[in-house]
């Protein structure tokens, strides 16, 4: 009887992926779901658990992305220094004003795991509020990049 063996990617074997991801017009959950799925690899068939098998993503216009219902008044975010007392509260509204680009990562990071695989993961998310990015030359040496993903 012929036994097989389940295949496990090596280093070596991994290629880096570079995904743009546009959020003009995107909804915050649909689209953090889409990009949490990229930077663990899920779209791969060489999806290793234990590996970090993602690409990169590079999240553009930031700023112009929307939610659904209430959640500009009613989402909040908490921040605590560990002092006492010093609980800072913040909704969505005061987040897309003043730091848009931490309202995506901290939604993707949501959907990450909560381990060091998914702080590796993390690291590999490039938020900006523009539409401008400092990493054209790693999307543009890549030709396997997918296009902007159609909701």
């Amino acid at each position: 009887m012929k036994r097989t063996s389940t295949y496990f990617p090596k280093e070596t074997d991994l290629s880096e992926r570079w995904s743009v991801f546009d959020a003009d017009g995107q909804t915050l959950g649909r689209m953090a779901r889409e990009i949490a799925v990229v930077l663990q690899g899920k779209d791969r068939p060489d999806f290793t658990p234990h590996m970090l098998t993602g690409g990169y993503v590079v999240v553009v216009n930031a700023a112009k992305v929307h939610s659904t219902g209430r959640k500009l008044l009613q989402k909040k975010y908490y921040r605590h220094s560990g002092y006492i007392g010093s609980l800072r509260t913040f909704t969505l509204k005061d987040m897309m004003e003043g730091h848009p680009d931490r309202v995506v990562e901290l939604a993707v990071k949501g959907m990450l795991p909560a381990n060091s695989r998914g702080r590796a993961m993390l690291s590999r998310l490039k938020v900006y509020s523009g539409s401008e990015h400092p990493h054209q030359a790693q999307v543009m040496g890549h030709p396997s990049v997918p296009a902007t993903p159609a909701t």
